[in-house]
């Protein structure tokens, strides 16, 4: 059995289990999101939708997005989440600048690019909350595209892009997934674009991340030996610092 055909059984079977009738995927013009949209399809063909949820997005992203639905008829439901981010963000900063001043943060962030990251990270979990109210309308899951290598250094928003009920990518590094995507068929132009979670326009994952997809493979594959001391270092404090994403919340342990 392919690959792509153990994963769209096993994605069968979870659906199955929870007494759901379909996916929905968010499209992104990624190749993660494209790869588990395909894999929805072959799970449940005619019971998948694929949402394009842009918010101030990079116009591109939804062209490659609307090419990943075209190739393989996928059908799709476009949202637009901008008046809605807008709006929420005027709400929340009027309300912060209410604080007294000793609780308001600082207008200069020590580092610009974690400063970006309050803001960013609503538009995951704003997508997130219409997924599942299109999961919820159907009885469908909302199937998640996240991938080894971004999972384990927590390279995803919790509850957006990491609030899902699957994860068939999971145990594939990117690199796994550019060949699962060759298998599938997806266009060339989305596997070899340049990763980005679409944060802010401009972004890029290994920017952002602070070293390539490679380097971060060599650690998940031979370990700490297998790459310099520095990016070892970097790649272990990430882990360190992600572990309460991938936990359940903490609760005590005393009664």
């Amino acid at each position: 059995m392919s690959k792509a055909n153990q994963l769209a059984a096993w994605m069968r079977a979870q659906l199955h289990a929870a007494g759901g009738r379909g996916f929905v995927v968010g499209l992104s013009g990624g190749i993660d999101s494209a790869v588990v949209a395909r894999l929805a399809q072959l799970a449940a063909p005619d019971h998948v939708i694929a949402a394009i949820l842009p918010c101030h997005s990079d116009p591109r992203d939804e062209q490659d997005a609307k090419l990943v639905a075209d190739q393989f008829a996928m059908r799709t439901i476009r949202i637009d989440l901008a008046r809605s981010y807008d709006a929420l963000v005027a709400e929340a900063q009027a309300s912060i600048a209410n604080l007294p001043a000793d609780l308001r943060p600082g207008t200069e962030p020590l580092d610009p690019l974690r400063g970006r990251v309050p803001l960013a990270n609503i538009k995951p979990r704003l997508r997130m909350t219409m997924l599942y109210y299109l999961a919820n309308t159907f009885n469908y899951l909302v199937a998640g595209t996240g991938n080894r290598s971004e999972l384990a250094i927590g390279y995803f928003t919790k509850y957006g892009d990491g609030g899902v009920d699957l994860l068939p990518l999971a145990h594939l590094v990117k690199r796994a997934v550019r060949a699962l995507a060759v298998d599938l068929g997806i266009p060339a132009q989305i596997i070899e674009r340049t990763p980005s979670a679409g944060l802010w326009l401009g972004q890029t994952d290994e920017e952002e991340m602070g070293f390539t997809y490679a380097d971060l493979e060599r650690y998940l594959g031979d370990g700490a030996p297998g790459v310099p001391p520095a990016l070892a270092m970097k790649v272990e404090r990430l882990i360190r610092g992600s572990e309460h994403k991938r936990q359940l919340p903490a609760v005590p342990d005393f009664e």
